[in-house]
């Protein structure tokens, strides 16, 4: 690391080697080279004079990238495509005069744009699922644990720790909807010329508009996608990195909310993200337990979030078939954004994973509020004794409020249930009271709900995409 300039801490910090590597200047060289070998084996197989041989000295030099060769042309010709095609045709001889054949600079920049992102895209499906798998087992783990819900971060009636946690999950699993239909989605620019128009293409085949049309097809199956956008300008349209950024940034809003719930149920006590043994927490309190890695996803979403600004922007404002005020923008705004998510989906996994519930923090805090809970059961059961619901109602009314004075302006336990018992309208004991207490009996279908919604929408996902489970996130710092 040198210590004498900016250095992105997306690198330093946040984002995983493998994240790094699809974004970096080794991987997108590499792929022109692909990229030039698919363009010249596709013009082979449809009667262009391209020999096997030529083909097979690019072949041999796909990997083998002379950067120093191609730096140096660079600083003479100040273009980078036509510095690495020269210094491709050094180590290629043979087949110097038709690498990059008809083609312009777009069509490895831009096809290599949407080769880089989609194997991004399924670098981040992978760590998602692996986030939904440990959320399931965690949400099943805690399935029947009874806890406080909150309303307006009031308490209110009971959940369960897994029920939450099911929520959790179920964000991520409109995530997870929304990047599959991305992915299968992805299309390659394909070979269309400087500005879209196929027209150099036209001269080389002769007029031929359906090897031109089989051209596409072709580089498209080489390169591993389904196909070729069907129309473009020079590029492909710049609404495909929106599309792209606000699926990341949907990702990233479903962790923030994760993250946020995690430090109010950090503060209470309740759960706590993982505290490794010489962890420390603050420089002055050393009692302290920050929840840093639910704040650095906080802090991280909310980069990518705001993110989704700048390919919009740039989407909205091209001009006719292309404006070069595109180039700056993407080289940062739609990198960091897969750095950001693939460093928010790290820290996800690695939270989830550690994971320490209290329980007894929950049982005492859910039995504190349990009796305002169960009023309406008391009075119901009252009401069957041959009780006044009206009257019963009022008197309900009357001790809560009495209960909860004790508990706000003095200080004390909630005492609600020996009110209770000491009203004879009520016709019940505080014995009788105290057995009524389960917090299981408040919880309603909180436990079926989040087995059901595991075996029946998540489950199927996990068996989907097997393969990419078992991974388990390093965290740097």
């Amino acid at each position: 690391m040198r210590e004498d300039r900016y250095v992105s801490p997306l690198s330093e910090r946040y984002a995983s080697r493998e994240m790094q590597y699809i974004f970096s200047p080794d991987m997108k060289f590499r792929t022109w080279r692909r990229l030039w070998i698919a363009l010249a084996e596709a013009e082979h197989e449809l009667g262009l004079p391209i020999t096997e041989e030529q083909l097979e000295e690019l072949r041999a030099h796909r990997d083998d990238i002379n950067y120093e060769v191609a730096r140096e042309r660079e600083k003479q010709v100040r273009h980078d495509v036509m510095s690495h095609v020269y210094a491709y045709g050094v180590q290629c001889p043979n087949a110097k005069g038709i690498i990059h054949l008809g083609a312009t600079s777009c069509y490895v920049g831009d096809n290599t744009d949407i080769i880089v992102m989609t194997e991004g895209l399924r670098l981040i499906k992978k760590k998602l699922v692996n986030v939904m798998d440990e959320l399931a087992k965690f949400a099943m783990r805690y399935r029947a644990l009874p806890t406080l819900a909150f309303t307006h971060f009031q308490p209110a009636q009971p959940t369960t720790v897994g029920k939450r946690a099911s929520l959790w999950l179920q964000e991520l699993k409109l995530d997870y909807d929304d990047l599959c239909y991305l992915i299968d989605s992805m299309r390659l620019l394909g070979s269309k010329g400087t500005t879209g128009t196929q027209a150099s293409f036209l001269e080389l085949f002769e007029g031929d508009h359906a090897k031109i049309k089989e051209l596409d097809r072709r580089i498209a199956e080489k390169m591993g996608f389904a196909s070729c956008y069907a129309v473009s300008g020079q590029t492909y349209s710049r609404k495909v990195d929106t599309r792209v950024i606000n699926v990341l940034a949907g990702i990233a809003a479903s962790a923030h909310k994760f993250s946020n719930d995690i430090r109010l149920l950090q503060h209470l006590k309740e759960i706590e993200e993982p505290f490794e043994k010489n962890q420390i927490g603050s420089s002055a309190m050393a009692y302290k337990r920050n929840p840093m890695r639910s704040e650095r996803i906080a802090s991280l979403s909310r980069y990518v979030m705001a993110d989704v600004m700048n390919p919009a922007i740039t989407s909205a404002t091209q001009w006719f078939e292309r404006t070069l005020d595109d180039s700056a923008n993407k080289r940062l705004s739609v990198p960091e954004a897969f750095l950001a998510v693939d460093g928010i989906l790290d820290l996800y996994l690695n939270v989830v994973d550690g994971l320490v519930v209290y329980e007894k923090v929950i049982e005492k805090h859910i039995m504190a509020e349990l009796p305002f809970m169960a009023t309406e059961n008391i009075m119901m059961d009252a009401v069957k004794a041959g009780g006044d619901r009206q009257e019963l109602h009022e008197k309900i009314r009357t001790l809560s409020m009495e209960a909860g004075r004790n508990v706000k302006e003095r200080g004390l336990e909630n005492n609600l249930l020996e009110l209770i018992a000491a009203d004879p309208a009520f016709r019940i004991s505080l014995e009788e009271l105290k057995a009524s207490m389960d917090p299981s009996r408040y919880t309603g279908r909180a436990k079926e709900q989040t087995e059901e919604f595991i075996a029946e929408v998540i489950q199927p996902v996990l068996d989907e995409n097997r393969e990419l489970l078992g991974m388990k996130a390093e965290i740097n710092v």
